[in-house]
This record gives structure tokens, C-alpha cells and sequence, in this order.
């Protein structure tokens, strides 16, 4: 009865790995998809509202690669400009507001060129004006709206947008006073952010659970053995996290202040890179037991992949420190649960002869091929993995 009740827990352990591990590599290889808005009063009792989309996000929703060559050129998208208006105004509305309709216009960023509608409405903007964000609904459900709302006589107040929650209100309830006398009216909406970026961040995940995976047994003469205690495995797993933590948010809080700036062509393709290295040093150790430093090395590559959530806002100090705080607490408390299921999952599997050649030969074999493929989809735009 015993040995049937801990084939059954090995199987589901084992079950549940491959289920993370399937998600992952049927994940897509770029960064989570945001949006930038910017809402402000005009001083004629207008109202100016600015919506930045990333190309490839309207190529997705709207097919503007007429030659199907895989890249967009200027005659494509402005060929294309009425149907960008078109569906921006669908899925971006403002209570009681029509907006003119926009000149094109696009911005090279450091993830790729975005188009910039900037739209002027004869209406005003209040604390009870209601927004309707639907943007990229049906295409991406890891996409965000990212907006800086300037209400009459108050500091800029910071919003993340849920198309899945398509109603929200600039000012809430909150008097400007009030708003102006906070960084934000919701104090935990970046920290949500964070959470989802790092939930949603397949790459940076695989490349924790790689790492992960020989953390639980000990390199010997005969191949690999499970350690006996749990103390033995938790002091690697927290010198990997907290590596990776330190590192990470060094460089966030870098790049987000644009003191320190990496283009995304560079860093995507690093972060694939770092996964691939991580997971020959379970096959074959090539970092000589310095992972925890090699983790920190990598994180600081990881950190400039969760920057561009806050970098492009360009906000007030204050205001941009108090995001900056909470995006990295979500993220840490994100890591903290994935890191809790993933270690518990790998210390019960750990005592099996399975482990060694399936969990980490096998399972770092497939973290290979996933971060191979995701460095070709990221240098060469081409797509090699589903959605």
C-alpha cells in the first residue's frame, strides 16, 4: 500500500512538472505586452488623451502585414493608420468623449516602434470620468494598459488597466487634494503589476526552475543522490533566489531610472541564453559551484527584461519611486509562491530513481530546446513556438 501511494505521489509530481514545463514552452518568447496612455486636461476645457501601442501588437490584432514578408513597412502601417484609429477608438474610451481623429505617427523604443495616436476631445476631464480599456482583449491576456491620469489641480495618478475589467475611473472617489497628496489612489495596483509580470514572465521562470531542479540531490562519485534533509536543499534554493532577487532588482530599478539603458533586441536574446547555460550546468557543470554568482550575473540580465513596464511612463519622482517599490514587491512575492510550489514539488519527486534522469537530464534537455528556440525566435522575429 505504501509503495503504491508513492508511485502515485511520484506520478503526480512528475504529472505537474511536465504540466509547468508544457506551459512554459508553448508560452510566447517576448516580453509581456503593455500599452502606454496618458490622459490630461487641456486648458480650453478639452480633454488630450494619448495612447502608445507596439506595432506588433497591432499586427496581431489587425493583420497590417499586406505582403506577408514578417515585417512592417511605413507604407503598411500608414496604409493601415484608418484601421489603427478605428480600432484604438473601439477599444479605448472615455465616458461621454468623442475624439478627433489623429495624425500617424511612430516612436522607436527599446522593445520595437510603437505607434502614437494623440487624440484631442471636446469634453472634460474629472475624477468621475469612467475609462473603458478593451485593447488587445481578444489577442493577449497577459496585456496591460499602463496610464498616467492628470486630473485639474492634482498630481499625476498612475493606473493599470485590465482589458478583462474594461471600466475604471481616473479619480475614483478621491478628492484632488486627496489624489495629490498620494503617489497613487491604489496602493496595491502596481504590486499586482509586478505579480503578473512575473507570473506571465515564462522565460524568467523557466530560467528560476532550471536552477532549481539539481537543488534537492548531491553531485557524488555514483551519480546523483537525494539529499536527506530539507535544511540541505532550502540553503541552495535561497542562495539561487536571492541571488537572482538582488540582481534583478539592481538592474530594474536601473534601467527603469534610465541611468543604465539595453536595447531589447540584446537583452531578450541574453535572457534565452542564460536558460541554455543553466540548463548544460545540470548536465554537464561548467560553472565550476558557483551558481549562486553566475545566478547574480544573470539576474542582472533578467532585471532590464521587467524595466520597460516603468521606464516609459516618464513620471514625477515620487510618484515613479512608489511604483518602482511596489512592482518590485509583486514581483518578489510572485517568485516567492512559484519558488514554495516548485520546491516542495521537486523535494517529493527527489527520493525516486526517476529524478536524476528525467526531472533534471530530461527536463533540462527540454529547457534547452525552448531557450535555443527562443533565441532564434528573438534575433531572427520569426515564430517557432505557439502562443
Amino acid at each position: 500500500m505504501t509503495h503504491v501511494r508513492s508511485s502515485r505521489l511520484l506520478q503526480s509530481t512528475l504529472v505537474a512538472l511536465a504540466l509547468l514545463m508544457s506551459m512554459i514552452s508553448t508560452a510566447s518568447a517576448h516580453k509581456a505586452s503593455d500599452a502606454y496612455l496618458k490622459l490630461a486636461p487641456a486648458s480650453d476645457g478639452s480633454t488630450s488623451l494619448r495612447v502608445d501601442v507596439a506595432l506588433r501588437d497591432l499586427d496581431a490584432a489587425l493583420d497590417m502585414d499586406s505582403d506577408g514578408d514578417a515585417a512592417l513597412s511605413w507604407g503598411e502601417v500608414k496604409a493601415a493608420w484608418p484601421a489603427i484609429d478605428a480600432y484604438v477608438q473601439r477599444n479605448v474610451q472615455l465616458a461621454d468623449c468623442r475624439f478627433e481623429r489623429p495624425q500617424p505617427a511612430l516612436e522607436k523604443r527599446a522593445d520595437g516602434v510603437y505607434a502614437v495616436l494623440q487624440y484631442s476631445g471636446r469634453c472634460p476631464l474629472t475624477a468621475e470620468s469612467a475609462i473603458r480599456y478593451t485593447l488587445l482583449d481578444d489577442i493577449d491576456p497577459t496585456h496591460r494598459g499602463l496610464a498616467s491620469i492628470e486630473l485639474p489641480g492634482a498630481a499625476p495618478q498612475l493606473r493599470v488597466l485590465d482589458p478583462r475589467q474594461p471600466v475604471g475611473v481616473p479619480g475614483g472617489s478621491a478628492s484632488a487634494a486627496d489624489a495629490a497628496s498620494q503617489p497613487g489612489a491604489d496602493s496595491l495596483q502596481f504590486i499586482r503589476e509586478g505579480i503578473h509580470h512575473i507570473v506571465t514572465g515564462y522565460d524568467h521562470v523557466l530560467f528560476l526552475l532550471v536552477l532549481m531542479l539539481p537543488a534537492v540531490m548531491r553531485r557524488t562519485s555514483k551519480g546523483w543522490q537525494p539529499v536527506q534533509r530539507i535544511g540541505e536543499a532550502f540553503w541552495p534554493i535561497l542562495g539561487i533566489v536571492t541571488a537572482f532577487t538582488v540582481a534583478h532588482s539592481i538592474t530594474l530599478a536601473l534601467a527603469a531610472l534610465q541611468l543604465v539603458s539595453l536595447p531589447s533586441k540584446f537583452i531578450e536574446p541574453a535572457i534565452a541564453v542564460t536558460i541554455v547555460l543553466a540548463a548544460v550546468d545540470n548536465l554537464w557543470p561548467i560553472f565550476g559551484g558557483r551558481r549562486a554568482l553566475v545566478t547574480f550575473l544573470f539576474g542582472l540580465i533578467h532585471g532590464f527584461g521587467f524595466a520597460g513596464v516603468l521606464a516609459e511612463l516618464h513620471l514625477p519622482a515620487l510618484h515613479f519611486a512608489w511604483a518602482l517599490l511596489q512592482f518590485n514587491v509583486g514581483l518578489e512575492l510572485g517568485q516567492i509562491v512559484i519558488v514554495l510550489i516548485a520546491g516542495a514539488l521537486l523535494f517529493l519527486a527527489r527520493q525516486y530513481s526517476l529524478y536524476g534522469p528525467v526531472v533534471i537530464r530530461a527536463g533540462s534537455c527540454v529547457a534547452m530546446l525552448i531557450g535555443v528556440l527562443w533565441f532564434i525566435q528573438r534575433t531572427a522575429d520569426i515564430q517557432l513556438l505557439p502562443l
